[in-house]
């Protein structure tokens, strides 16, 4: 079957990145978690002192970009690449409420799209890849074959993200999850450089009501018609 890109764009906490991990397995091509990329900068942001709850030092973060280096590595016992922020494994560290809250602002910034964007589409260029975020299939891979764009409820979209930090043991209110998600969608539907939108020719996908295996099934038909015409 001849190789295609595959963009997933959407809301927080719909899935995204455990659908793409799923096709990804599935097709043998390569997954790339762009929000861990954001997560990541962000992270670094709040390490440095760059933002807090009051305030963002944009030129600060910016004169930073050259120094912050991001790298996956594919680890085989979870099945998935971890982030790697400075050759320092930052996976669970960067999955926080607290990078969560900060991390549609740093998304926000120009110069962090830029640099971002530049290493996405260098990782696409031989197609053979799975990649979920927020501007995947309207900036990254405009011309991408197969274009997904996943929505569900705020509400269950919190409830999701609350059940993952309980598990994790972090112990967050949900209201507090709840009020993240919706800020969250407001900020990545309202900035200036490459808002959250559906692509014209993307497949919207509401998955409030479908389990995993079920919209796992639903993609790979639509990955199957499209080789076909290929």
């Amino acid at each position: 079957m001849k190789k295609i890109t595959i963009a997933i764009d959407g809301f927080s906490s719909t899935g995204k990145s455990t659908l793409a991990k799923q096709i990804a397995a599935k097709l043998g091509y390569v997954y790339v978690d762009t929000g861990a990329m954001y997560r990541a900068v962000t992270f670094f942001a709040m390490q440095n002192g760059y933002i807090n709850a009051e305030s963002l030092d944009k030129q600060s973060l910016i004169n930073s970009l050259p120094f912050i280096k991001l790298h996956f590595e594919f680890n085989a016992a979870l099945g998935f690449g971890e982030m790697f922020l400075n050759d320092v494994n930052v996976e669970s560290e960067i999955r926080t409420i607290q990078v969560s809250g900060f991390v549609s602002k740093i998304a926000e910034v120009s110069e962090v799209r830029a640099k971002l964007v530049e290493q996405q589409q260098q990782m696409g260029k031989d197609k053979g890849i799975v990649m979920d975020g927020r501007d995947i299939g309207t900036v990254v891979f405009p011309y991408a074959e197969l274009k997904i764009f996943m929505t569900a409820s705020a509400h269950t979209r919190a409830q999701r993200r609350f059940d993952e930090l309980q598990q994790k043991g972090q112990d967050v209110p949900y209201e507090a999850v709840l009020h993240n998600v919706e800020e969250r969608d407001y900020i990545d539907t309202h900035r200036d450089d490459s808002p959250l939108r559906k692509a014209e020719n993307a497949i919207e996908i509401d998955n409030s009501q479908l389990t995993r295996e079920q919209q796992f099934e639903q993609v790979l038909t639509l990955v199957s018609n499209i080789a076909k015409t290929l």
